[in-house]
Formats: C-alpha cells, structure tokens, sequence
C-alpha cells in the first residue's frame, strides 16, 4: 500500500448529471435504492451543504475545473454549439484557462475521462486528459448514445451508463499499471432526462412500480415553468419520477463496480474517490420540473444548486462524518491541489477556499466569511446559514429568503420592511464580492442569457447577446410576476 503522507493518492473523481442533493438514500430520501453511493458516505464523509456555481451543467462543469466562476471563465449557459461540429467550427470553451487537471498532469498524474464533458469540441482529449471517451454533446438517449471514440463520433447500441462504467473500469485497469498516480473522471449522464420507461433498463424501473413518490413534493406545475425539461401531474408525475430514480440506481450499481475494482487492483486506500453533481434539480419541487433554467425569470432555489458531495479515503479521511459548512464548487480547485500537495505554476485571484481539513477532520474552513454565492447570467446570489438574497439584474424580481424559519423558499421577504437592513447588507456583500473577482468582459451582468443555451464565446457580441439563444420557451401564460 502507498503512503498516502508521502505519496500522491489516485484520483477517483465521479460527476452525476442533474442529481438534487435530497435524491440519495443516505441524505434522507427514504424511496430510492443508491446502497452503493450510502456506502460511500458510510466510508467517507458526507457534505449536506454543498452548492454548484451556477444551476445549469456546462458553467458548473466549468467551475469545477478552473475554480473560476462564470463571470471570470465566460461559460454562462449550457453549451449547445461548438461541441462537435466540423473541426473548423467546432469551440474549445476552455482554451488558455488553466485547470486543476492540467496542473495534475503536469505534476506527474495520468488523466482520463470517461463520460460527459460538454465544455466544447468533445472530439479532443483537451485539460491534460491523455485517455478521453466522451459522450458528443451535452445529453444523449440512454440507450442509443451518441459518443466519441478516438475522435469519431458514433452511435452505440447499449445503455449509456454501463458504456460510461465499462470504459472508466478499462481505463482504471491501464493507468493502475503505471509507475505514477492517475486522475479518473467518470462523468454520468444520469439522470439527466430522458425518463421514459423505453429509455432505461428493467431491472432498475421495477424497484419503483410500485413507489408513492411522497420522497418528492405533488404541486401544481408552476407557473413560470417553461419546457426546458419533461413535466407532468398525477400519472406522468409518477412515470417521470419513475424513470428519473431508475437511471439514479443504475448510477449506483455503476459506481459499486467502480468500488469493486478499486478493491480488486488492491488501491483502495491509495485512491481519493469523490462524488458530485454538476447541479441540483427540481422535480416537482416549488412545482418546478428542470434546474435554473426550468423557469423564465432563472431561479436559484436550493433544489436547484445545491448538491450531493462526498468524499472517502481510507486512512486519510475519517468514516462516517458530516460537514454542515457551506461550500462551493469553486472550492474544488484549491482543494485537489492542496490534497494532492500540487500548486498551479502561477497563483490567479480564484474565489475558493481548500477544505482539505475538514474532510480529514484536522483544522476549519479558512474563510473568514460562512457565505456562498451562485450566478446564472444576470441572476446572483449570496447565501449565510439564516438568509439568501437573489438579485435579478437589471429590474428583478428580486428575493430574500429566512431559512431559518422559511427552508422551503415559500415566502419572499424581499418587500419586508422590517428586514431591510438585512437585505441592503446582503445586497451590498453581493456586490463587493463580485466586483472582486468578475473580470469585466466575462460580465454576467451584461449576458444576455435566457437559460436556452450559449452557442459560442462569451465575446465578442456578448452584451449584444449574439453568444446566448435568444429565443427560450415561452413560460406557462397567466402568472404577471415570479412570486
């Protein structure tokens, strides 16, 4: 076995798409079947207050990787042009800003992915990824995916989670053959939509046939939401939430045969395993069906952008612990690097802070503030323990949530007069940490995002809203204002 304090450890890292954090066993969802992923928070810690940088796939993603947010990477919507197009078209949305994995590369790591990139151009291994089987472009159909092998895109006969499994196991099973530690992303496309019963495999639909989905909230469809994603009332509400638990428990069987692999090439305790989602998901929440973009204007609801974290080492990480303290995606970066004992050659002005000691239980965040903020396009957000404050830039609406006495966000304060101070004071904080960091032409002040998707570089053209879709679906008529 290695030594992990003067060793490098393995690098496991998992990404699920779209996965709420309520929607595991072990956070308290007493409905669906994940033992594998339970397992995992068992043997490792669990975060119940983690949070992705913007509530839709491609910045989150982003986030995660640069330790930027939005408005200092420039990916502000899903990417829906430029990911494999004709070579002369196709965008590398990431291109000259540095990652966490390409300083793992160059810091001695093999890195491979398998699975969901949808940062750009999936034709090419790019952020130092020297082994690369990726899905073509943000979303496919589970069982007639479109992917990319060798830089060829095809369609595969075959449920995409196992292809996504199979190849993370035969890349795991190479690099562990190498004289230096390797960095394994496997990306799901689970459960992101498609959740039509033709769409997934039996075996997992029929744990839930019989299921009364009280896991999950029955509210009248909202009426702000717009068909961005599937949704439905009664019997479609069941089929939804039928298919929607079925491709998370395929997940997990994968991520049991991850484990079971680890186990068997005997580097178990050599190997940080994490598991994430890009973003938190609405399904029937706030009668919201979809993420951020589910609704016209955007939304931030925690079901939306909060999300399921964990993290296990054997030896390194003590078992079965909790973190209650905010964190972001963005703190990511910083903390796989100093996990790893790595630094970038060049230090940027990144938002994250490592929390490296609490997962192994060894010291506190070192953050003066217990605060996090969120963006998506014009729509920012800063939120403490007690209170969030959501700013729609330029006119709103505006929100200010008490979740101390308000978790669910039914009720919006912003209007309260008797609370403007403490709305001004958020207002205020909001501002200053974003004029810190933005780095003016990645603005999301100036996006023109609608939540339909950007279709190239945040510049030029950005505020004239030639990056973004301009034509999202329309909301649900008959509701005058948001709340």
């Amino acid at each position: 076995m290695l030594d992990p304090t003067t060793i490098r450890p393995n690098i496991l890292f998992i990404v699920a798409d779209d996965l709420g954090a309520w929607a595991v066993r072990c956070a308290g969802n007493h409905e669906i079947h994940t033992p594998n992923i339970d397992k995992l928070a068992a043997e490792g810690v669990r975060c119940d207050n983690f949070f992705c940088a913007s509530p839709v796939c491609s910045p989150a993603r982003a986030s995660i990787l640069t330790g930027r947010i939005p408005s200092q990477h420039g990916v502000h919507d899903y990417i829906r042009s430029g990911n494999v197009n004709k070579e002369k078209t196709a965008i590398e949305y990431l291109a000259g800003q540095p990652s966490y994995t390409e300083i793992l590369a160059d810091g001695g790591y093999s890195c491979a992915l398998s699975g969901k990139w949808h940062l750009g151009n999936s034709r090419v291994p790019q952020k130092g990824f020297n082994r690369w089987f990726s899905i073509a472009r943000g979303g496919c159909s589970y069982k007639r995916p479109d992917v990319v092998v060798n830089g060829d895109v095809r369609f595969e006969d075959g449920y995409i989670t196992n292809f996504i499994t199979e190849n993370g196991i035969s890349f795991m099973q190479e690099m562990s053959q190498e004289k230096k530690p390797f960095y394994l992303s496997v990306h799901y496309t689970a459960p992101h939509s498609p959740w039509e019963r033709s769409e997934h495999l039996e075996q997992y639909l029929s744990l839930y046939d019989n299921c009364a989905f009280t896991s999950v909230p029955e509210l009248p469809i909202h009426p702000c939401q717009v068909d961005s994603c599937p949704h439905g009332e009664k019997e479609e509400r069941k089929e939804l939430l039928r298919g929607y638990y079925a491709a998370i428990t395929a997940m997990d069987n994968g991520i049991g045969q991850l484990m079971q692999e680890l186990d068997r090439l005997g580097i178990r305790e050599d190997t940080l395993v994490a598991f994430i989602s890009d973003n938190g998901m609405n399904m029937g929440h706030h009668g919201i069906w979809g993420k951020g973009n589910a609704t016209s204007p955007l939304n931030v609801f925690d079901t939306s952008i909060k999300i399921p974290a964990i993290f296990r080492q054997p030896g390194v990480i003590p078992p079965g612990g909790t973190i209650s303290d905010l964190l972001s995606q963005y703190d990511i970066f910083p903390t796989i690097l100093e996990y790893t004992g790595l630094e970038p050659a060049v230090q940027q002005d990144l938002p994250g802070t490592s929390f490296v000691p609490l997962l192994k239980r060894k010291g506190q965040l070192g953050r003066k503030e217990v605060v996090i903020y969120d963006e998506y396009g014009p729509v920012r957000m800063i939120r403490t323990s007690d209170w969030k404050y959501v700013h729609r830039y330029p006119h709103g609406p505006h929100e200010l949530f008490d979740l101390v006495n308000d978790p669910g966000e039914t009720d919006n304060r912003f209007d309260d007069k008797g609370l403007v101070q403490i709305r001004d004071g958020l207002r205020k904080r909001l501002g200053v940490w974003y004029a810190r960091y933005v780095r003016p032409e990645f603005d999301g002040i100036y996006a023109a995002v609608t939540g339909f998707g950007q279709k190239g570089l945040a510049i030029p053209g950005m505020r004239e809203g030639n990056s973004f879709d301009d034509k999202p679906p329309a909301p649900i008529p008959g509701a005058p204002k948001f709340f």
